[in-house]
């Protein structure tokens, strides 16, 4: 019985452990974001693009990502749109043909997804007489700020052979589902991806709104064809000794899921396919980062194994709430009373100050990048459930790791580029 209870301490020891250092490893991370430079050297539009829009029956938003992508301040001779109507069955391919699209239809029923669908149309810019200079992909339900090619032009000419762009949101007010998405992906842009590009770490592709280098794409293949290919991607980015850059100012505006249940099938998606890509990738980049001394491949090996941080960080979250509310009076009572006495105990006031910075941190990263209002904060409030989802998420993810199921984000209306600007 002794015996049992000492390894369970240990248990218990390293866990704390663990958990100390992966939240330390973040929160510093994090901090390198708070500051951002901005480059004041403007160049000339010099690259060519291919546009490439996934899309699998997408007619109600097809026209809107059509129209943001003609309306780029760019030289219309120096990019062409490209749709790949994937195993479509309603009107995708005809609408987007009909607005000046290069349309190529597919259909494949045993390689489905969107990984199958982008190598399938790489493999015809490579054959074109036309050649460009960079690939850009981007989804349906997408909207693209003016001058994301600007920017990418810019990233490329800075010898940046792949590059991500801001993922914005272009529905944050719909629910407090997608206000709390919205949350994550903004604090997401500023806390993990500015920080990486500001410490020369690779940044990780975000499924949509990047740019490939086509001659690099041709050299190492896509071959990323599971749930999660912008994951797999970068890790063999990575592995070959590249890394991807960051374009804080190319805007991608994405959908998001309205409901509880649409958003849980998408993340367990996510879950899975990180769960997939990190059993394959994980232990080659750790590899790498020792052999190499690469802290870019400890930082990528680390990401790919979220679904596991997620879960220690999550149970750790949970036991942390219950021992909030367990000394939560005793905590009020004996804050007043120190007031009162002017005798603080750094402890107590310790205690005290990080439950604050959990309230200020976030909202303060958000009013940088100009995102923080009164209704995000309402969402804020809430967002700590959104967040304690991800946990039994993650689970699912683990244990379905081999299920290639698609579940794809319902399209409720269509939002052009006009009305999203000038709502911003």
């Amino acid at each position: 019985m002794h015996i049992i209870k000492n390894l369970l301490q240990l248990i218990a020891v390293i866990y704390t452990d663990v958990v100390f250092i992966i939240s330390m490893y973040y929160l510093i991370l994090s901090l390198f974001g708070i500051i951002r430079i901005k480059s004041k050297n403007k160049v000339d539009p010099q690259k060519s693009f291919a546009l490439i829009v996934a899309a699998h029956n997408e007619e109600m938003v097809i026209s809107d990502i059509i129209e943001s992508l003609f309306q780029l301040n760019y030289p219309r001779e120096l990019f062409d749109v490209f749709v790949i109507a994937d195993n479509c069955k309603d009107k995708t391919a005809e609408k987007a043909r009909n607005l000046g699209a290069k349309v190529y239809e597919r259909f494949d029923k045993t390689k489905r997804g969107k990984g199958y669908a982008l190598e399938w149309m790489f493999g015809k810019i490579f054959s074109m007489k036309k050649k460009y200079d960079a690939v850009a992909v981007f989804d349906a339900d997408n909207l693209i700020s003016k001058n994301f090619l600007l920017e990418m032009n810019g990233m490329l000419l800075k010898d940046y052979k792949v590059v991500q762009g801001y993922l914005d949101s272009k529905n944050p007010n719909d629910t407090w589902i997608t206000g709390s998405y919205s949350i994550s992906f903004w604090s997401s842009n500023r806390m993990l991806q500015l920080s990486r590009s500001n410490l020369g770490l690779s940044n990780q592709l975000g499924g949509t709104g990047f740019c490939i280098e086509t001659e690099t794409l041709r050299q190492l293949g896509w071959g990323a064809t599971c749930l999660t290919e912008d994951l797999e991607f970068t890790c063999k980015l990575v592995l070959n000794g590249h890394k991807v850059g960051w374009a804080h100012d190319a805007i991608i505006y994405d959908e998001k899921p309205l409901t509880l249940a649409q958003s849980w099938a998408q993340r367990r998606r996510w879950m899975q396919g990180f769960a997939d890509v990190s059993s394959r990738y994980f232990w080659n980049l750790m590899k790498k980062a020792f052999k190499d001394r690469s802290f870019i491949a400890f930082d990528c090996a680390l990401y790919s194994i979220q679904p596991i941080i997620i879960i220690l960080l999550g149970i750790a979250m949970i036991l942390n709430i219950v021992n909030y509310f367990k000394v939560a009076p005793d905590m009020i009572i004996s804050t007043i009373n120190t007031i009162q006495t002017t005798n603080f105990n750094l402890t107590k006031l310790g205690t005290v100050m990080v439950i604050l910075l959990q309230f200020i941190y976030t909202p303060f990263i958000l009013i940088l990048d100009k995102k923080f209002n009164f209704k995000v904060f309402l969402y804020y409030l809430i967002y700590p459930v959104f967040s304690l989802t991800w946990l039994p998420i993650s689970i699912q993810g683990i244990l379905n790791k081999n299920n290639k199921e698609w579940s794809h984000t319902i399209h409720t209306r269509s939002i052009n580029i006009r009305e999203l600007e000038k709502a911003n």
